[in-house]
């Protein structure tokens, strides 16, 4: 008995032990894979530069993981790409939603790997960018396959968010799932409503469903995080705030204000200007406050992502060197047999 394997055929009992040319079924498959380049790094790093430069080099459309850049009315507090970057290199997954659409995690892992697998069949390489870590591993490593909710108790749950508040919803989630309860964000209104949906919904725990086994992708993952120093970073993100300002930030608030109870605008940037609309705040404490909250939130991203340590850490400006690095990673996969 022989099975083929690559350019050569090997007896069914071989090894490498017995021979040197040996390349298991599995392994050659892995190396046929084509490659998915993802893009990590925190707000203001610099990921949108550097993702249109490996698309354009690695001829890749980009596929985007930013759960809020999906919004087509959120266009300069999100810092999606500009009209002309946009020409330069097709995107998806840039403003295609509408304020009111309900969108998840779960969702989005859906619709960007069919997305994604369609793309492969023109290309062997693609660029996936985004800061967005549920929808990173939404892609990378799969979302548990936790159920839909239905439009009424979203409403229900929603309802409740908005007359009761918060607190009262961390205490009854507390009482239906209280092992979620300890691990979840309770500054986080999304998670603990969305939990609080599965516990009506199924009569069960959130946790139930809660499997956190990673799914098998048919493309290799290459995983490219970019970095810099604290204070260069911190003094990129106060830059932006200040640019997005003079762009018009306050008057896209302005228009999206009466949806500000929406989940879409529980955002830094539209959160504090909304402060200020209502009369709260002055406006440089509002401005203060956003670039304030977007270096929190880049510490969170940051923290996130270095718990993965199949990420390869680049500063942005080094992209001869990340070139080589993927280069030298697709070389690998691929294998040297031809």
């Amino acid at each position: 008995m022989y099975k083929t394997c690559g350019l050569y055929d090997i007896k069914s009992r071989a090894t490498s032990q017995y021979n040197p040319f040996f390349i298991p079924i599995e392994h050659h498959r892995q190396m046929n894979k084509p490659t998915l380049i993802v893009l990590i790094g925190p707000t203001g790093v610099g990921k949108t530069e550097l993702s249109i430069s490996l698309a354009r080099h690695y001829h890749s459309p980009i596929i985007s993981a930013d759960s809020r850049q999906l919004y087509a009315d959120l266009k300069i507090g999100t810092a999606a790409p500009t009209e002309e970057q946009l020409k330069q290199v097709s995107h998806f997954f840039i403003g295609t939603l509408k304020l009111t659409d309900y969108y998840s995690a779960a969702q989005y892992e859906i619709e960007a790997v069919k997305k994604i697998e369609q793309l492969f069949q023109k290309h062997k390489v693609l660029v996936l960018t985004g800061g967005s870590m549920m929808y990173i591993d939404a892609v990378c490593k799969g979302i548990d396959d936790i159920p839909t909710v239905d439009k009424d108790t979203r409403e229900m749950m929603m309802e409740k968010y908005r007359t009761q508040g918060l607190e009262e919803l961390c205490r009854e989630l507390k009482l239906l799932d209280p092992a979620y309860y300890r691990i979840v964000d309770l500054k986080n209104p999304k998670r603990v409503i969305h939990a609080l949906e599965i516990c009506y919904m199924t009569g069960q725990t959130y946790t139930s469903f809660r499997k956190n086994t990673s799914k098998k992708r048919d493309f290799n993952i290459l995983k490219i995080g970019l970095t810099r120093p604290r204070e260069e970073l911190y003094a990129r993100i106060n830059n932006r705030v200040d640019q997005m300002m003079k762009d018009g930030l306050l008057e896209e608030v302005r228009r999206v204000y009466p949806y500000r109870k929406l989940n879409s605008l529980n955002t830094v940037g539209y959160k504090e200007l909304f402060n200020y609309l209502d009369g709260t705040w002055e406006l440089p404490f509002a401005v203060e406050k956003i670039k304030q909250n977007s270096r929190i939130y880049s510490r969170k991203q940051l923290t996130w992502f270095k718990r993965d340590t199949e990420i390869a850490w680049f500063h942005p400006s080094h992209q001869h060197e990340i070139q080589e690095y993927i280069n030298t990673q697709i070389t690998e996969n691929a294998g040297n047999f031809s």
